[in-house]
């Protein structure tokens, strides 16, 4: 599959350099060509891989999957610029988190995924990736012999095994949250993250993770 990582912060930049190790073709996309083809420029220098830049528009034309890893706030002007979705499968990477990251600015009766779909009904929304932590990248994606889950949520069956199946081939645990409202959950889930991590003092290196016990 070709992929389409719009953003070139820290959450595109750690998935770039993760899946540009798999199989998959990855561009990443930014508001200029020059900016994509820098950032993606410095990750093959650093880290070797399959990874080219472009500008959005560019970027999301070619794509079968485009990540949203831009902040959530943006996300309308990046959905505007990049044009016809319809047809590709739409990650979510995206929290809703107020300016000084101490709460979320949804919840309860909407999530960020359910609003980036009523922007893009031509395109199923899958939400993942938003519980990493984007430091968590540069590391890998496994804690000793585990590998760090990442939760996804979506609406769409075909779309779900898609995502799962990058997930996968990216190092980590890919683990069904269920449909596409259950974003409500993981948006929560990620702003614990990211109070265990910052205000509690943790650090980056964290993640959530699900376990079950076997039935005897």
């Amino acid at each position: 599959m070709n992929i389409s990582i719009v953003g070139t912060g820290n959450v595109g930049t750690g998935l770039a350099k993760v899946l540009s190790k798999t199989r998959h073709g990855v561009v990443m996309g930014a508001r200029t060509e020059a900016k994509g083809r820098a950032a993606a420029d410095a990750i093959v220098k650093e880290h070797g891989g399959n990874v080219r830049g472009s500008d959005v528009a560019s970027a999301v034309r070619d794509a079968d999957v485009v990540i949203l890893a831009v902040p959530y706030a943006e996300t309308a002007d990046v959905i505007a610029i990049a044009g016809s979705l319809s047809g590709k499968i739409v990650i979510d990477a995206t929290n809703p988190l107020t300016e000084d990251f101490s709460g979320l600015t949804l919840g309860f009766e909407s999530s960020a995924a359910e609003e980036i779909q009523k922007r893009v009904a031509g395109a199923p929304v899958v939400k993942a990736f938003n519980t990493v932590f984007a430091q968590i990248y540069a590391e890998g994606p496994r804690f000793g012999e585990r590998p760090v889950q990442v939760f996804y949520a979506g609406d769409d069956d075909a779309a779900k095994k898609a995502v799962s199946e990058i997930i996968n081939a990216a190092g980590f645990d890919a683990v069904d949250a269920g449909p596409l409202k259950n974003a409500r959950y993981l948006e929560p889930l990620a702003a614990l993250n990211i109070q265990l991590g910052y205000s509690l003092g943790r650090g980056t290196q964290i993640a959530p993770a699900w376990i079950e016990r076997e039935a005897a």
